[in-house]
């Protein structure tokens, strides 16, 4: 028998998608649950991407196409972006992958040698340090604080990049999972930090049409950054679009054309006919796009001003995304149960019938300890619900202590 390699017996995994397997065995067996555990929209994918979808099977665009998207993708992509946002870019900027996680490996893979650091803000989204494993890279970790909104600390990042073996900052905003927004202030001081070293940002904004305080402001719209950085983006949440699996990068020519070979040697491409359905999606589907982002806004307030009628709970509004990430520490101290024994809890064992799906906050990382995340992808009242369990369940003492007993691993040290 051949031995895994060492990465390999180390791989962690996207939490998310573990609890959405139990998730799916509970209410397989006749429990139910609500689901706010994972990142995806209870919303029909963008019209228009429909029904361009199905011609575009119905006309045979089912074969190969180049390994850097189609042209007119492309095209479309780099106006949409020139439209919202004033960045001169052009179809050579831009490259296609399915969805926007692919691009982490492929950043990493084009910047990061063993040995370089990498700086990651904690909580960080669970797939960024395996990315970075896979190169050898170290991650140097910086905290992100409810105090400060969770935007990133300016502070150390001026303290990395004087490091000498720095070499990558992975930048995520709208943020998941805290739903701290960067402002246009803390950008431009990111890039003025960097510019011009031999220091790359990978930055992640997949949730750039769910910002609540303000607007989004794209890294790529400080000037002379463009060499250095690599923006991701994803039509999962803007269009409802998860299971297409379609996101672009925007970048150099010189850059996009290195990833362009990563995407040749491993995955060949990405259909032409999802290509075409985003096509479709970004020059028609605004209004609709709009709309939605909306109606998430509001299960985001919805959901934040319910949370806060809880004792023991410390919770603001999230600057943008559909996630809540309330500090539930309090509560865990009282109970002895970390924050994702808690989560586990809400979902297995608080009630033989009903079961509520989230995250412990450790989930995404060490400074995600005492925090839940709740996605807003369920119905109105099926928010309002679930807080209301959790306002019951954290009472039944009696069964949180036989869940420890069974469940050592949660009991708070």
């Amino acid at each position: 028998m051949a031995t895994l390699s060492q990465f390999a017996r180390g791989l962690s995994t996207e939490t998310a998608f573990d609890v959405l397997a139990v998730a799916k065995k509970l209410k397989a067996q006749g429990k139910d649950v609500i689901e706010l555990q994972i990142g995806d929209s209870p919303y029909p994918s963008a019209a228009h991407a429909i029904e361009s979808g199905i011609q575009a099977i119905r006309d045979g665009q089912t074969h190969y196409c180049p390994s850097m998207g189609l042209m007119s993708f492309r095209d479309a992509v780099a106006a949409n972006y020139r439209k919202e946002y004033g960045i001169a870019i052009g179809p050579e900027n831009v490259v296609v992958g399915p969805g926007a996680k692919v691009f982490e490996q492929f950043f990493c893979e084009a910047f990061v040698d063993p040995g370089d650091e990498v700086l990651v803000f904690s909580p960080a989204f669970p797939t960024y340090a395996p990315n970075i494993d896979r190169r050898g890279g170290v991650i140097v970790t910086s905290h992100l604080k409810q105090e400060h909104a969770f935007r990133p600390s300016l502070h150390d990042i001026e303290d990395f990049v004087k490091r000498p073996k720095a070499k990558a900052i992975f930048l995520n905003s709208p943020h998941n999972p805290t739903g701290g927004v960067a402002t246009e202030g803390d950008l431009r001081a990111i890039a003025d930090l960097v510019r011009g070293k031999n220091i790359a940002i990978f930055s992640d904004e997949p949730y750039n049409h769910m910002v609540w305080t303000g607007k989004h402001f794209p890294m790529l719209a400080q000037p002379g950054i463009l060499d250095q950085t690599v923006a991701c983006y994803t039509f999962s949440k803007s269009y409802s679009m998860s299971g297409w699996r379609l996101g672009y990068a925007i970048s150099s020519p010189r850059v996009i054309d290195t990833i362009g070979k990563m995407i040749n040697t491993s995955l060949s491409c990405v259909p032409p006919i999802v290509q075409l359905a985003g096509e479709a999606a970004l020059k028609n589907d605004d209004a609709e796009r709009d709309e939605v982002m909306q109606r998430f806004k509001k299960k985001v307030e919805l959901l934040v001003a319910h949370l806060k009628k809880i004792h023991g709970i410390n919770v603001i509004m999230p600057a943008g995304t559909f996630y809540v990430f309330p500090n539930v520490a309090a509560i865990c101290m009282k109970l002895g149960i970390s924050s994702h024994g808690l989560a586990m809890f809400l979902l297995e064992a608080a009630d033989d019938k009903l079961g509520v799906a989230c995250l412990g906050g450790e989930c995404f990382g060490p400074a995600g300890k005492g925090f839940l995340r709740f996605s807003c992808a369920e119905p109105d009242d099926r928010l309002i619900a679930a807080v209301a369990f959790l306002k019951e369940a954290i009472k039944r003492t009696d069964r949180v202590e036989a869940y420890l007993e069974s469940h050592p691993k949660y009991r708070l040290q």
